[in-house]
């Protein structure tokens, strides 16, 4: 089906308003140029007449960002009640954005105009008229974000749908339903939005907001009865509980409603994206979100790893390839020999294994959990768990002791003295057997044991200072316990483009954090390192 529907992304205005996420103006432009080229047709770039950032993004946007496909826009809301639109600051912004787009939001609730905006509901109207017909007159396409539609055509239908005959019959090229405050079910958008479309003269869009949860389905059913025009966010992001989610619109439009919004190649960029918009915006992405999340294809338990490994379709809802996905094989308690098989092949570990010896396997990875491990999201832990099983396979070092002495150091200022650890190791290096003792400082006990290791280990190692920690998790597993509750470490290592992650586990939060950075050091020997060089 070649498809007419508008894809509209507002993760750069409407996205930013979520709690901990700060775009500088780079990240504005890097991720403008990645929805580009994932084949959004309009990207909401912010409102030029609300803060001195976005007035920079527009004018950095005007050298800088060499848009493929979309079209950028820029945000503002009509004149001021009372006002003149040639007289308005906030319109003459938008005008200065030099944008060929421009969206403008208005009141289409009359509680909002006559408590919120203390104006009448005629000035209302005409400031939807003279706004819409200003921007019109020099050359604009505008749309109208009818703000509290939904709520606003509960209180008052016949001035709700005024507001948009009056937007239409100013010029404007769409009218756009907003659920600004997330509330509506689906079968009342489905309701109301058949009824605009019989009575309003232009296109008509949609914008969802997530505080029933429904925002996509809403996006989905307004587009199925007649809205050609849908705005959504990167991962949901945005004020309250987020906005329909844009990436979950594309996919369901494109897989499942036959819309060809963008290219199966753009499509397949959509997980890419995600994780790129999240990482810019320094927000963990989602595992559980639908299509682009890492578990989306994720399968645990051993009934559902047999049917999936023979047949994808019998646990997947589609092909994750599509949006640039992978379907993932977990290693727990709840799998069986068919999931130690299929993760091995995932992971490109190549052994000849006996059925005897994956039946040992899959008992082991029981007993480590039992004791706290978990290799769902630690993959590097699991392939030196399997190698390890293996009578050929040398560890590169072992750690025969060590000592981690925490102290009071330096004045500082009127918190008193800082705590300072010092760490002293003793290795064992690879087939010679040398014993290698060191001692490092730290500004903990885990980053003093890690230092002290690394100098044990450079000399025969040299790379091993490239190796850079990207994240350190603590987990408490038995709350119960108390102080005396195990704890299970996750640590995420990286060297270039390569990055793994290792797990360790124990009641004593430093032992659980060497084994996690011990089996880090010896994939990384195993993978890149190469065999170890003579000591100096």
């Amino acid at each position: 089906m070649t498809s007419k529907i508008e894809l509209y992304d507002t993760t750069l205005r409407d996205g930013t308003q979520m709690e901990g996420i700060s775009l500088s103006v780079k990240d504005k432009l890097r991720i403008a140029e990645r929805l580009d080229e994932m084949g959004v047709h309009y990207i909401e770039g912010g409102w030029p007449g609300s803060n001195p950032k976005d007035v920079e993004f527009f004018e950095k946007a005007k050298t800088q960002l060499k848009l493929r496909k979309a079209k950028l826009t820029a945000f503002g809301s009509t004149r001021k009640a009372g006002g003149t639109a040639d007289g308005d600051p906030n319109l003459k912004a938008l005008l200065d954005a030099e944008t060929s787009v421009v969206t403008i939001v208005g009141k289409a609730h009359d509680k909002h105009v006559t408590k919120i905006l203390e104006t009448s509901l005629e000035e209302n109207l005409a400031m939807l008229m003279d706004s819409i017909r200003y921007l019109k007159a020099n050359g604009r396409t505008v749309f109208l974000d009818a703000e509290h539609f939904f709520d606003g055509y509960d209180s008052d239908p016949e001035y709700a749908l005024q507001c948009l005959k009056t937007a239409a019959n100013a010029g404007a090229d769409c009218v756009v339903l907003c659920d600004t405050n997330g509330g509506a079910v689906t079968s009342h958008v489905v309701e109301i939005v058949k009824r605009v479309k019989s009575e309003v003269a232009c296109v008509v869009g949609i914008h969802a907001h997530n505080g029933a949860d429904v925002a996509v389905a809403n996006s989905l059913a307004a587009i199925e009865v007649g809205a050609t025009h849908v705005q959504g966010a990167a991962n949901g992001y945005g004020d309250m509980c987020g906005n329909a989610n844009m990436f979950s619109i594309i996919a369901n439009l494109k897989l499942k409603l036959g819309h060809d919004v963008i290219s199966d190649e753009e499509m397949e960029r959509l997980t890419e994206t995600s994780l790129f918009v999240s990482e810019i915006a320094n927000m963990p992405p989602n595992p559980r979100q639908p299509y682009v999340g890492a578990g989306a294809f994720t399968h645990k338990a051993g009934l559902h790893v047999a049917a999936v490994v023979k047949e994808p379709w019998s646990y997947q809802h589609v092909d994750p390839a599509q949006v640039g996905n992978d379907t993932r094989i977990l290693v727990s308690e709840l799998g069986g020999r068919r999931n130690i098989t299929a993760k091995l092949s995932e992971q490109g570990i190549d052994l000849d294994l006996t059925n005897d010896e994956v039946k040992d396997l899959v008992e082991r990875v029981k007993v480590m959990e039992s004791k706290g491990f978990q290799y769902e999201g630690a993959e590097a832990s699991f392939e030196l768990l399997v190698r390890r099983s293996r009578p050929e396979y040398e560890p590169p070092f072992e750690l025969v002791d060590f000592w981690v002495v925490e102290r009071r150091h330096h004045e500082r200022g009127e918190s008193g003295r800082e705590m300072q650890s010092e760490a002293m190791v003793k290795v064992r290096v690879g087939e010679s057997g040398e014993i290698v003792q060191t001692a490092a400082d730290g500004n903990g006990p885990v980053n003093a044991l890690d230092a002290a290791v690394r100098r044990a280990l450079v000399q025969h190692y040299p790379g091993i200072d490239s190796i850079h920690l990207v994240d350190y998790k603590v987990r408490i597993i038995d709350s119960a316990a108390g102080t005396g509750a195990s704890v299970r470490v996750l640590i995420e290592s990286a060297v270039g483009e390569h990055t793994w992650t290792t797990v360790g586990s124990s009641t004593d939060i430093i032992e659980a954090s060497w084994l996690a950075l011990s089996d880090s050091l010896e994939y990384w020997m195993y993978k890149y390192g190469g065999p170890p060089q003579s000591g100096k």
